[in-house]
């Protein structure tokens, strides 16, 4: 086993990142599209577009990389791979998106002129991605019309390509990836094709919520590109919340070393208040003494109402700012403070531990 990290001293808490993990599930999960005739955009947000990561995926076949901040596609620029930006770019950062970016996925032509404008600045050009709103409420038009006028303006302008549409669902209201739906974006590209005369190389289908769609048959002929980061990563699809065959789930892992070992009470004794969401917290009583661990970790540096020790004898009983509790009674193993409990990751705890400054990150390189 080999070990890189990027401090010369590791100290916790600590991520470690299992390259060759990595490695096996961009396989697995681009084997399943490709299969399919769907390709991958890889997403690089949760871990802020790291090169050592990045390059990983682009050596295992991913041609497209995207992400939802500029300064990530910056830390990427040596990387040989198209870059999207994957949120409506900013009018502020349309500067950097040029020199940084390949494509966005946008849905303001205020936007898209201001990256025109700026592609003949710097003599370069851009591909624009219009998004539609398929009833998720999040980014999109609502109006097709409005999508098929603006795509024959993008046409014209000379400084950028009309490349694609695409879709995003499962984010903020949830809605489901169907095949009505998608059949809908697919409707949507003939009509914008129509229009502007243009044959688009992209539609963009989703996330990784469209995954367990793609593996029942389900998405219509036409769709071609998924923007997938959590199943590329921990071998995740969103429907359902399970992991694809043959992936690992350990490609990150949170190490928090123990600060505070007792035996203490199950249940809290005084009057119970608020916690800092306004909710009334409830415990569960399983008895007056249960050994308690407190780690060096807390909501701070990732998100423990997704995350799972690693240890199946342990309890996760919730977390605050810089303090995660443990009941360990049930344990095999004997702890003492100073040691560490592992966490599995999903994902947006991970992505709170990868851009957590207090976490340290180190790369397994080798088995």
């Amino acid at each position: 086993m080999k070990i890189d990290t990027r401090n010369k001293e590791l100290t916790y808490p600590s991520l470690t990142i299992h390259l060759p993990h990595l490695r096996n599930n961009v396989h697995v999960i681009r084997e399943l599209c490709e299969s399919r005739g769907i390709q991958i955009t890889a997403i690089t947000k949760v871990f802020e577009g790291d090169p050592m990561i990045a390059r990983v995926l682009v050596e295992e076949g991913m041609t497209m990389l995207g992400d939802s901040r500029v300064d990530n596609l910056e830390h990427m620029a040596d990387i040989k791979a198209e870059k999207w930006l994957i949120r409506p770019p900013m009018l502020s950062e349309v500067a950097r998106l040029v020199k940084y970016g390949d494509a966005s996925l946008n849905s303001e032509l205020a936007v898209i002129e201001a990256i025109a404008a700026e592609c003949e600045k710097q003599g370069r050009r851009h591909k624009i991605i219009l998004m539609a709103d398929l009833g998720d409420i999040r980014e999109g038009f609502v109006d097709y019309d409005e999508m098929v006028e603006v795509a024959k303006k993008v046409a014209a302008m000379p400084q950028v390509e009309l490349y694609g549409i695409g879709v995003n669902l499962t984010c903020f209201s949830f809605v489901q990836y169907d095949t009505e739906k998608l059949t809908e974006l697919v409707q949507l590209k003939k009509r914008v094709e129509e229009a502007t005369g243009v044959k688009l190389q992209v539609v963009s289908g989703g996330n990784s919520a469209t995954l367990d769609l793609m593996l029942r048959g389900g998405i219509p002929e036409g769709v071609n590109n998924l923007r997938l980061g959590e199943s590329v990563l921990i071998g995740k699809e969103r429907t359902h919340y399970s992991y694809l065959p043959g992936t690992y789930r350990d490609v990150f892992t949170l190490h928090a070393e123990i600060v505070e070992l007792k035996e203490k009470p199950s249940l809290p004794w005084g009057g119970i208040g608020v916690n800092s969401y306004g909710v009334k917290p409830t415990f569960v009583d399983r008895g007056p003494k249960r050994m308690k661990a407190i780690c060096a970790l807390g909501r701070q540096d990732f998100d423990p109402d997704i995350a799972t020790p690693c240890d199946p004898g342990i309890i996760l009983l919730g977390a605050s700012s810089d303090h995660l509790m443990l009941d360990v009674t049930d344990s095999e193993k004997t702890y003492k403070v100073g040691d560490c409990i592992d966490l599995e990751l999903g994902y947006f705890a991970m992505l709170r531990a990868f851009t957590s400054e207090y976490v340290r990150k180190e790369y397994l390189v080798e088995e």
